[in-house]
């Protein structure tokens, strides 16, 4: 089963971390997973910044690095694909 993961900044100056923000099943099927994994880049709504003007979506890995540039600051956030992995018996 594969799955798409969203992640990104919340909080502010020295208290700002990273954090899974959604989690979407995706299916058995890793294009298909892709393929929501990318259409995701492009349509989540990202905590920062609050309204995004330009979004940069790039491929890296097993997923998107999106760049989002609201009206005074950048951020980006990530769209990574995962698989269900069985513990080893």
């Amino acid at each position: 089963m594969w799955w798409v993961v969203v992640e990104e900044q919340r909080g502010g100056g020295d208290a700002r971390a990273w954090n899974v923000t959604k989690t979407k099943p995706a299916g058995a099927d890793r294009d298909h997973a892709d393929e929501v994994a990318r259409r995701l880049a492009f349509s989540h709504e990202p905590v920062h910044p609050s309204a995004v003007k330009e979004r940069k979506v790039l491929r890296v890995g097993d997923g998107y690095l999106v760049i989002a540039t609201g009206r005074t600051q950048t951020f980006h956030f990530r769209v990574t694909l995962g698989e269900t992995v069985a513990e080893p018996a």
